[in-house]
C-alpha cells in the first residue's frame, strides 16, 4: 500500500465507483433472493445537487447498501420528474434569450426545443449522484415523461374518468401569474406578509351617504358586483333593499345580506368579487351576482376591468388607489399583515380566478390510504407524522390536475362542441364520437384538450411505473411493494399520500412498508438553507474538499431520527479526519513482521476475545437501530468503536514492542478489521472498500460492497465487563501520571484492596498480562490496608494505590477525593431518591429495581473508601 499517511479520496473513490459500475453491482434483476427494493425521490430535471438531496440519497444508499450485505436483491431505482411548471419557465428563459417568444412557437415547436433542453441539461443531478456514491441501478432510469411512465398516466386518467372519479368543473382555482396555469392546493405556500388595508367609501345609490369598506386588493374593485353586511349588524338594517355605486366604474351594485360577513373585520362592510375570491364567489352564486373576471392570465387587468388594461395587477393597484384618493373615496389606509399565499414554484403571489378544470374525486381515494396507516399496515418514521397525514385526508378536497401548459402530458380528452370523449388515443376518442355523433364525425371535427396534467399525476404512480406495473406482472410482483420510501415531510401531501392512494387504488395494497421522513438540512443557527441566506454549501465542492465519505459521515453523524439536520461543515472534516485515521491504522497493522513460528501470548487472545465479543455488541445493537431507521446512531457507535476500541484501546493492547506479531493475532487483527469495514461500508463505501482490498489478498469478486455481515453470536458479557474494568484501572493510572507530571515510563508500583472480586485480575493471566503491558507496572500487590504515600483511585468498588518516587502533594489529592465525594454523594442520594418512590418500585421490572439497588450499594460502598482514605491522609 502507498506510504503516504494522508488519504486520497479523490483517486479511490473514482477508481472504486468505476468498479462497481463495471461489475454490474447495482444491477438487479428478479431472482429467488427476497427482494428489497426503494424508488428515488425524483429530482427535478432542472435540479442540481444540493443538501436536502445529498441527505435523501444518503440515506436512501445506505439502506440499499445494507441490504446487499444482508444477502439481499437490492434495487434501488432512479429517475428524474419533468417538473411542467419549472422545466417550462426554463425554456421559456433560455428562448426570451434568443430573441424568441413561446408565442412565437407551435406547441410542437416548443415541444422540441423543450426536449432538446432535456437531453442537454435534464440528467446532470443523475450525474452528481454518482459523485456521492449513490448505487442505483442506472439501468432502470426513469422519467416522468417517458414512454413507458407516459402510458401509464394517460391509461389512469382514463380509468380514472370511466370510474366516476375524474370531471371537469368550473370552479375558483388557485392561478399562478407568472407560470400562467393553475396550482393544487398544496403547490400554494402561506405566510403572513406585511401590506396595507384599504378603506375605500362607496357612494349609497340616491343620495349623499357612504358605506365605507376594507380591502387589501383595490384592483379588484374594477370587479365588485356587491357588496355585503351581516344582517344582524344593526349599524347597516336601514341600508336593506339599496344599492351602492363602485367607485371609478359608476357601476350601481346591490347591497346583500349574509351571515358571512365579519361585523369586526374591518367596516364590517364587504366588496363582493365573485371571479377573485373563494368565499364572494360563493356569495355571488348564493345571491346571483354578475361575476366579472377582471385579470388576464398574465396577472395584468382585461377589458373587462375597463380601467388601467394592460397594466399589472401590482401597477394597477397603485394608479387606482392614487385615483380613489384625487376622487375623495379613500378614507384611510393603514398597516397590516396578513397571510398571502405564493407559488410553490414561482413565489409569486397567487391570485384566486374562476376557471374550468379537471379534477379527481379524492375522497373515494383516501379512505383506504387513511386506514392503511392508522392500522399500521405502513408505518411512518417517526411516528409523529401520522397526525399530519391524518388531519389532510381527514379534510381532503379534490386535486385539481389540469395545467395551463405545454410541458407535460397533455390531457387525453377530446371535444365536439360541449361532448367530451376520453380515450388513451385519439383513434379511440374518434371511435367513441363516431358511435355517439354519427359515422360523419372526423378527426378534424375533435379538438384535443390543449391542457396538461399536473406533474403529481405522474409521480404518483412512481413505484407502479418505474417497474412498467401495467404492463409487466413479473417485475411488479417481485419488487412491489417497495420496502420504504425515504423523503421529506414537507411533500407527504403532494406525494406521499397520493402514492399511497394510487396503490390501493390499482393494486390493491400499499406501495412500501415504511416511510422514513427526513429533517430539515439548517445551518448551526437553525436556519433552513436557502441560496438568498447564502448558507448552502456548494454540494460538489464539499465532496472534493472532503470526500463523499466525509460528508456522508458529516451528514449523517448530525442528523436524528427523523429530526432537522443542524449542518456543520467541520463534521465534514471530522468524517475526513476518519478515514485518515483508519488509513494510518492500517499502516501500521501493515508495518508489523509476522512471524508464523511465534506464538499468541495469553493477553493478545484476551485482547482478541474482547474485541470480538464488542464487535458482536456494537453489531447487534445496530441491528437494532437498522429496524427503526436509528441511522444517525449507528453511525456514531461505529466511529466510537472503530476510533477509540478497536484503534486506541485493541491495537496497543497487541502493538507488538519488537515490531514482530504472531500469526494468530496478525490474522484476528485482520478479519475484525474486514468485518469493520463490512459494517461501515454503507455509511462510508469508498474507504471501506479500498482498506478491504489492502487488509488483504482478495479473490476475483471478493468486494466490501458485496461481503456478509459478521454472524450474530452470543456476546461474552463478562469478558467485556472484565477489560472495561481493565480499561478504566489502565486510564486512571495514566491520569496519575499526567497528574505528577511522570514520564510515561516511570517506575511506578500499583496495589489494590483485597475483596471478593478484585482477584479476576491475578486469576486470569490474559488480562494481568495486558494489565503489566499497559500500565508498566511490575506487578499488582494485593494489601489488606492503604499502602504509605501512594495515590488512590476507584474502579467500580475496587480501590487502587499508585506508589512513586515523587513526593505526594497532599492537600491536592485530599482536594480531589473531596470533589469525588461531592459526586458520589449526589449520586447515591439521586438513586436513593428514585428508589423511595412507590410507583417506581412497584411498576418497574424487578430487574431494573435490583439494578437501581447495586448501584445504591456500589455507590455507597465508594464514600465510604474515599471517607476513609481521606481520614488517613489528615492524619
Amino acid at each position: 500500500m502507498s506510504n503516504s499517511t494522508q488519504y486520497n479520496a479523490g483517486s479511490v473513490e473514482e477508481k472504486w465507483y468505476q468498479h462497481w459500475a463495471d461489475r454490474a453491482y447495482f444491477s438487479s434483476k428478479p431472482d429467488d433472493r427476497p427482494s428489497y427494493s426503494i424508488v428515488i425521490p425524483p429530482p427535478n430535471v432542472t435540479g442540481v445537487l444540493h443538501m436536502g438531496h445529498m441527505l435523501n440519497n444518503t440515506i436512501q444508499d445506505i439502506l440499499i447498501r445494507k441490504a446487499r450485505i444482508n444477502g439481499m436483491n437490492a434495487c434501488w431505482v432512479p429517475g428524474t420528474d419533468h417538473a411542467s411548471i419549472a422545466t417550462e419557465a426554463k425554456v421559456v428563459r433560455m428562448l426570451r434569450e434568443e430573441g424568441i417568444k413561446k408565442s412565437d412557437l407551435s406547441r410542437e415547436g416548443f415541444l422540441e426545443r423543450a426536449w432538446e433542453w432535456k437531453e442537454k441539461y435534464g440528467g446532470i443531478i443523475l450525474q452528481q449522484l454518482k459523485k456521492l456514491g449513490a448505487s442505483c441501478d442506472w439501468e432502470r432510469t426513469s422519467f416522468t415523461m417517458d414512454e413507458v411512465r407516459s402510458e401509464a398516466v394517460i391509461k389512469v386518467f382514463v380509468d380514472l374518468f370511466k370510474k366516476d372519479k375524474l370531471y371537469r368543473g368550473l370552479r375558483m382555482v388557485n392561478w399562478d401569474p407568472e407560470a400562467q396555469t393553475v396550482l393544487s392546493n398544496e403547490e400554494v405556500l402561506y405566510k403572513e406578509e406585511s401590506s396595507k388595508l384599504y378603506h375605500v367609501r362607496y357612494r349609497i345609490a340616491g343620495t349623499d351617504d357612504y358605506l365605507t369598506i376594507a380591502t387589501t386588493r383595490p384592483e379588484t374593485i374594477l370587479g365588485d358586483s356587491g357588496v355585503a353586511v351581516n344582517p344582524d349588524d344593526e349599524r347597516y338594517k336601514s341600508l336593506v333593499g339599496k344599492s351602492v355605486i363602485v367607485p371609478i366604474l359608476d357601476r350601481e351594485v346591490p347591497i346583500i345580506m349574509d351571515d358571512y360577513v365579519d361585523v369586526e373585520f374591518g367596516t364590517g362592510a364587504l366588496k363582493i368579487t365573485p371571479a377573485h375570491d373563494q368565499n364572494d364567489y360563493e356569495i355571488g352564486k348564493k345571491h346571483n351576482l354578475e361575476t366579472i373576471d377582471i385579470l388576464n392570465d398574465n396577472g395584468s387587468i382585461s377589458e373587462a376591468g375597463q380601467f388601467y388594461v394592460g397594466e399589472d395587477r401590482f401597477a394597477a393597484r397603485k394608479l387606482i388607489v392614487k385615483d380613489l384618493e384625487e376622487k375623495g373615496h379613500l378614507v384611510q389606509v393603514e398597516d397590516y399583515r396578513h397571510s398571502v399565499g405564493r407559488s410553490e414554484r414561482t413565489n409569486a403571489v397567487v391570485e384566486p380566478k374562476l376557471s374550468l378544470q379537471w379534477y379527481v374525486d379524492m375522497k373515494s381515494l383516501a379512505e383506504p390510504a387513511l386506514k392503511a396507516v392508522l392500522d399500521e399496515e405502513i408505518e411512518f418514521y417517526p411516528k409523529k407524522y401520522v397526525n399530519t397525514y391524518r388531519h389532510w385526508l381527514e379534510n381532503v378536497r379534490d386535486w385539481c390536475i389540469s395545467r395551463q401548459l405545454w410541458w407535460g402530458h397533455r390531457i387525453p380528452a377530446w371535444y365536439h362542441g360541449e361532448e367530451v370523449f376520453v380515450a388513451e388515443t385519439e383513434a379511440e376518442a374518434l371511435q367513441q364520437a363516431k358511435s355517439k355523433l354519427g359515422d360523419h364525425i372526423t378527426l378534424a371535427d375533435l379538438k384535443q384538450d390543449e391542457d396538461v396534467l399536473d406533474t403529481w399525476f405522474s409521480s404518483w404512480l412512481w413505484p407502479i411505473s418505474v417497474f412498467d406495473g401495467f404492463n409487466n406482472r413479473e417485475e411488479l410482483e417481485y419488487y412491489y411493494p417497495t420496502s420504504v420510501l425515504v423523503t421529506g415531510w414537507d411533500i407527504i401531501f403532494l406525494w406521499v399520500a397520493r402514492m399511497i392512494m394510487a396503490g390501493y387504488e390499482w393494486e390493491d395494497k400499499f406501495p412500501f412498508k415504511h416511510v422514513y421522513f427526513t429533517g430539515m438540512v439548517r445551518d448551526k443557527q437553525r436556519r433552513k438553507m436557502s441560496k438568498s441566506l447564502g448558507n448552502s454549501p456548494d454540494a460538489l465542492k464539499l465532496i472534493q474538499e472532503f470526500g463523499a465519505d466525509g460528508v456522508r459521515f458529516g451528514m449523517l453523524s448530525c442528523s436524528p431520527a427523523g429530526g432537522d439536520l443542524l449542518f456543520d461543515e467541520s463534521l465534514c472534516d471530522q468524517g475526513k479526519k476518519f478515514c485518515n485515521k483508519m488509513w494510518n491504522g492500517l499502516r501500521a497493522i501493515k508495518g508489523w513482521e509476522v512471524d508464523e513460528s511465534k506464538a499468541a501470548s495469553e493477553g493478545d487472545l484476551c485482547a482478541i476475545e474482547w474485541i470480538q465479543n464488542r464487535l458482536q455488541k456494537i453489531h447487534q445493537e445496530n441491528e437494532e437501530g437498522y429496524k427503526t431507521y436509528r441511522l444517525s446512531e449507528i453511525l456514531k457507535k461505529l466511529y466510537s468503536f472503530i476510533w477509540n476500541d478497536f484503534f486506541s484501546q485493541f491495537l496497543e493492547m497487541i502493538k507488538p514492542s519488537d515490531r514482530v506479531i504472531s500469526r494468530t493475532v496478525y490474522d484476528s487483527t485482520i478479519e475484525v478489521f474486514s468485518q469493520i469495514c463490512t459494517m461501515l461500508h454503507p455509511f462510508m463505501p469508498f474507504i471501506t472498500e479500498e482498506l478491504w482490498h489492502q487488509l488483504k489478498d482478495r479473490a476475483e469478486g471478493e468486494d466490501c460492497m458485496m461481503s456478509s455481515n459478521p454472524e450474530l453470536i452470543a456476546v461474552n458479557e463478562k469478558s467485556l465487563a472484565d477489560c472495561s474494568d481493565l480499561q478504566s484501572i489502565i486510564s486512571a493510572v495514566r491520569d496519575v501520571r499526567n497528574k505528577n507530571q511522570l514520564a510515561w515510563n516511570a517506575d511506578i508500583e500499583l496495589f489494590a484492596l483485597r475483596n471478593d472480586h478484585i482477584d479476576y485480575l491475578q486469576s486470569n493471566a490474559g488480562w494481568y498480562e495486558l494489565l503489566k503491558k499497559m500500565t508498566l507496572a511490575p506487578s499488582l500487590e494485593l494489601v489488606d490496608q492503604e499502602p504509605e504515600d501512594t495515590v488512590s483511585f476507584i474502579v467500580g468498588t475496587d480501590k487502587y494505590f499508585v506508589k512513586f518516587e515523587k513526593e505526594i502533594d497532599v492537600e491536592a489529592e485530599i482536594a480531589k477525593l473531596e470533589e469525588d465525594l461531592e459526586y458520589q454523594q449526589g449520586f447515591v442520594q439521586s438513586v436513593e431518591k428514585k428508589l423511595s418512590n412507590e410507583r417506581f418500585v412497584n411498576n418497574a421490572p424487578a430487574v431494573v429495581v435490583d439494578k437501581e439497588r447495586q448501584k445504591l450499594a456500589d455507590g455507597q460502598e465508594r464514600i465510604k473508601q474515599i471517607q476513609d482514605t481521606l481520614n488517613k491522609l489528615r492524619g
